[in-house]
């Protein structure tokens, strides 16, 4: 009999892996209660009035069409298309391809096949603020120019490219996290990066970043909006048609190399799991030793580690290419800070996992063990804000002092205020999440969205206060400022540590990250 692959059988593991898929999502929504599900139903109601309104509120403000400034926004819609793309990429290569329907110890369970791993990274893809903010700065600007004639006709082909880059997106995200598991694996995707990376600085030093823009295929996708907003249909048809092609063909073969990858070692989890280290000098004193433990639970930990090499270069990076003013840095720490918090921030016991209910069985009081995790939170904050800092300062000029310590002023703020959010929901809402995993995040990504969602609606607001203060002279202003809101984060941090103090808060809290 012949073993010889069959052509029905890639359909049938695809209709298989659907079904696989809606069961463990079923399986997943019935594990929230009623309050829970009736907060998903509000997120997604509010996502949808949000899209809708980036979509229709630009096309129908006030004035004449074209207006002044259509020529030129249309003009940078293919550079802001490439950039939702590489973002895209970007975050699925940083993330291993994709977020885990089921997490890594309960998959043992559950016969999961890779291809509905696949199909679950995809859905769950957008899961994150950046990505909707984006799609809606695409769908805005397009409204915003073209006006709300045959709106329906220029957004959709926008729309389907935002699916696009996401298909494509998972693949890169794939063939990335199966390169990491390879033999050489780490030492090979470090190559790569620092072989993209110095491409990229290269154009920017010699100027012709524009021009290799100006030729990007994302053109076309401009030339197909166009043709929607003037009512060619013929043209337009054949984009979208093509959109679609290439969308689904995306998603199809984005099952190739997660099977490539998944069926591949862990090799960077394992090592670290089985690793030795050498045994220090025991530390001086309790906090002494609750930090030591800490920090090292942070830098052993593979997708901490990732994420926190990615916050601190992408930032700085993007500033670096883009020559920002140092009055406008003070929003860079912010979003730095936001996404520290989402790697372990917003759940933050489940960094001991198993190990919490040895960490409280310590003779060490709860306050000094609640500080000891906000300091690390602290310091993996600020370090990461400073490297950023420091890279977007390469070409920003020699700063006045009244920006320099308002630049200064708003990372420590929003530091403070991230940390103080992140240690109130740590512990009113504590998740059982495995960070050995390197596609691992400390909540489910529906509470990931709307933590993201909170923390840089926070962040950026105080950034844009300080943003104005640098213009202020006098810089005891920026300092009172400064101190009224570290005043009112740290209030509020001193109030979850007196909450953190009940033992029947902290008991639950353990029972959850430890189950």
């Amino acid at each position: 009999m012949s073993t010889a692959l069959s052509l029905t059988e890639p359909l049938t593991e695809l209709r298989r892996s659907r079904e696989d898929l809606a069961s463990l999502l079923a399986f997943r929504r019935s594990a929230l209660s009623r309050n829970h599900s009736r907060r998903l139903w509000w997120a997604a109601a509010l996502v949808i009035v949000l899209t809708a309104g980036s979509v229709l509120g630009p096309a129908h403000l006030g004035g004449e069409f074209p207006r002044e400034r259509s020529g030129s926004l249309l003009a940078l819609l293919p550079s802001m298309c490439l950039g939702f793309l590489a973002l895209a990429i970007f975050s699925a290569v940083a993330s291993g391809g994709g977020r885990e329907v089921v997490p890594r110890d309960q998959a043992v369970a559950f016969p999961v096949s890779t291809t509905t791993d696949h199909l679950g990274a995809l859905l769950m893809a957008p899961l994150n603020i950046a990505w909707f903010a984006q799609a809606w700065a695409l769908l805005g600007v397009a409204s915003y120019a073209l006006g709300p004639e045959r709106l329906w006709a220029y957004e959709l082909p926008l729309l389907l490219w935002v699916l696009v880059s996401t298909a494509i997106a998972q693949i890169f995200g794939w063939l990335a996290e199966g390169v990491r598991r390879g033999q050489n694996g780490i030492v090979a995707f470090r190559v790569i990066v620092a072989a993209i990376f110095a491409g990229v600085t290269a154009l920017i030093v010699t100027g012709t970043l524009t021009g290799v823009l100006d030729r990007s295929p994302t053109v076309w996708l401009l030339t197909w909006v166009l043709d929607g907003s003037a009512g060619r249909y013929l043209e337009w048809a054949v984009g979208v048609g093509v959109l679609l092609l290439i969308g689904f063909g995306a998603a199809l073969l984005g099952a190739l190399p997660a099977r490539w990858a998944l069926h591949r070692p862990m090799r960077e989890e394992l090592r670290l799991e089985s690793g030795r280290h050498q045994q220090r000098p025991d530390p001086t004193s309790d906090i002494a030793m609750l930090l030591r433990i800490d920090r090292a639970a942070v830098w052993r930990s593979v997708p901490l580690r990732r994420g926190l090499a990615v916050l601190a270069l992408m930032p700085g990076a993007v500033a670096l290419a883009g020559d920002l003013e140092w009055r406008m840095l003070t929003v860079l720490p912010g979003l730095v800070a936001s996404g520290g918090a989402l790697l372990f921030g917003v759940n933050t016991w489940c960094l001991d996992g198993r190990g919490a209910l040895w960490r409280e069985s310590l003779p060490v009081s709860p306050r000094v063990s609640y500080y000891a995790r906000a300091l690390v939170l602290l310091e993996v904050l600020m370090a990461s804000a400073a490297l950023t800092l420091v890279l977007a300062a390469l070409r920003a000029g020699r700063p006045t002092v009244a920006e320099l310590v308002a630049l200064l002023c708003a990372t420590l703020v929003v530091a403070v205020q991230v940390v103080s959010a992140g240690m109130r929901w740590s512990i009113a809402r504590p998740f059982s999440v495995d960070l050995r995993s390197a596609r691992a995040t400390p909540a489910p990504p529906v509470v990931m969205a709307g933590y993201s969602a909170r923390l840089a609606l926070a962040t950026t607001m105080t950034g844009l206060v300080f943003s104005g203060l640098a213009q202020v002279s006098d810089v005891r202003v920026t300092l009172f400022v400064t101190l009224l809101l570290l005043l009112w984060s740290t209030w509020r941090l001193e109030r979850a540590a007196g909450r953190w103090e009940d033992p029947v808060i902290r008991s639950r809290v353990i029972a959850t990250v430890a189950g």
